[in-house]
């Protein structure tokens, strides 16, 4: 945003709170992609309103979704039908996660929320053999690369926010969170940490300020 005019992010904030979409939600069909086409258990850190997490389950044969914010999680149980193999538990990440051991684990835009290195290794311990971590994540910018692709992120952001809202204001959709504390870590900065943690993971910058991480347990 540093490259645009001084009003111009001013003018986009207007713009999306009148036409919000959901950035998290269009990541789900990716993340989806790097899993198998079936597994036994999976778990979603910081799982909002459980859309990511009913995906889940026509992956697995049970989901677990955690999160902190007993409002948005008791929302989570009403949006989700009983015969789904998903449940829901209140508790704050990384310390209240329950054992597993999980074929899947998957956290979208929360782990800047989180103890960085802490949560990475709680996710990393709670794998079984052969699992599979997925992350979407939102970092600072930092480089000319990020804020390059900031700014490429804006005219396909206002097309994505006019398709998604046939171009008239919308209300803001229900998995869309208050949540939203910056994040302070670059992406360089994940990298090293992540790759310090879970040796191999693969990581690469995004459009819509975000960043992805997948990591294999061998």
């Amino acid at each position: 945003m540093t490259l645009l005019p001084r009003r111009a992010p001013r003018a986009l904030d207007r713009f999306h709170a009148d036409r919000p979409w959901d950035h998290n939600a269009h990541f789900h069909r990716w993340i989806l992609r790097q899993l198998p086409a079936r597994v036994g258990s999976a778990l979603d850190v910081g799982c909002g309103t459980g859309d990511l997490a009913r995906l889940l389950a026509a992956r697995a044969e049970r989901v677990q979704g955690v999160d902190a914010d007993p409002v948005i999680t008791a929302r989570a149980r009403e949006l989700t039908p009983a015969a789904t193999p998903v449940t829901y538990t209140v508790a704050e990440a990384p310390g209240g996660l329950s054992d597993g051991p999980y074929d899947v684990i998957t956290c979208v835009a929360v782990l800047h929320h989180l103890p960085f290195t802490e949560a990475l290794r709680a996710f990393r311990d709670r794998l079984a053999p052969g699992g599979i971590l997925v992350v979407v994540g939102v970092c600072r910018e930092g480089t000319p690369a990020d804020r390059l692709l900031g700014v490429a992120s804006i005219p396909l952001n206002i097309g994505m926010a006019l398709l998604k809202n046939r171009g008239r204001p919308a209300p803001r959709p229900v998995s869309m969170t208050a949540r939203t504390s910056p994040a302070d870590m670059t992406f360089p900065e994940v990298v090293r940490e992540a790759r310090a943690v879970l040796p191999g993971a693969r990581l690469r910058r995004r459009l819509f300020w975000r960043y992805t991480l997948v990591w294999h347990l061998r």
